[in-house]
C-alpha cells in the first residue's frame, strides 16, 4: 500500500451507533446500518488507507477514525435547475 503523508487533506470515518443501538422508531432499511460519521481535516501522522489515524480539522479539532479518502471532494448538489424559480425576485424589474 501506498502511504499517504501528514498535512494530507483526508476523510476519516467512525461508527458513532451501532444497528442494535440505533432507535427503534426509524424504518427497517435504516435501523439495519450503523450510523457513520466522516469528517475531513489534515493527517497528523503519515499513514494508509484502511489504518485508524488522528486528523485536525479546519477548525482545530482533532478527531480519530479509519482513513478512508485522500482529497475528498464533495458530490453533493441541489438538484436540477427547476425554470419556473429563475425568475423569482426578477418581475419587479420589468
Amino acid at each position: 500500500m501506498n502511504k499517504v503523508p501528514k498535512g494530507t487533506w483526508v476523510e476519516i470515518e467512525w461508527v458513532v451507533l451501532k444497528p442494535e443501538e440505533r432507535a427503534k422508531a426509524l424504518p427497517e432499511d435504516t435501523k439495519k446500518v450503523p450510523y457513520v460519521m466522516r469528517v475531513s481535516g489534515f493527517l497528523t501522522e503519515d499513514a494508509e488507507i484502511g489504518q485508524m489515524v488522528s486528523i485536525r480539522t479546519i477548525i482545530g479539532r482533532i478527531h480519530s477514525g479509519k482513513l478512508t479518502t485522500v482529497n475528498p471532494s464533495y458530490s453533493h448538489s441541489f438538484g436540477k435547475v427547476v425554470p419556473e424559480l429563475l425568475t423569482i425576485g426578477t418581475e419587479a424589474e420589468k
